[in-house]
């Protein structure tokens, strides 16, 4: 969807992914290394890295952990962003309600315009 924007070579894009905690990350000691986390770090950076080189304008690339909406609004604060594409899981119903929706909650709380991309 990025690529079908025309972005100029004066646009600036930020890759972003947000690593959610899970319970499972409270349970770990903070003195011990967390290899689990370390190779998700890896293979996003993998990918994010794979997309930047397909780009037609300069970018860059930030993996944050915490409340993924929270967390894109708070980068897109940051960089002043004119707009936020973000990707829709697509979850309807009883699902929506007990996971909720990263999307619904970037659109309410981003300070620019908000692009949903649903999984084809």
């Amino acid at each position: 969807m990025l690529r079908s924007l025309n972005l100029s070579d004066q646009s600036k894009v930020i890759l972003t992914h947000v690593i959610a905690p899970t319970s499972a990350d409270l349970d770990i000691a903070a003195d011990r290394p967390h290899t689990a986390t370390s190779d998700l770090y890896r293979d996003v950076e993998t990918h994010l890295v794979a997309y930047q080189q397909q780009l037609p304008c300069p970018s860059a690339i930030e993996i944050t952990s915490g409340d993924p909406a929270a967390e894109i609004v708070r980068l897109a604060n940051i960089h002043q962003a004119d707009l936020i594409v973000i990707g829709s899981r697509g979850l309807s119903g009883i699902d929506r309600i007990l996971h909720g929706s990263v999307s619904s909650e970037v659109l309410e709380q981003a300070p620019c315009s908000v692009l949903v991309v649903k999984q084809s």
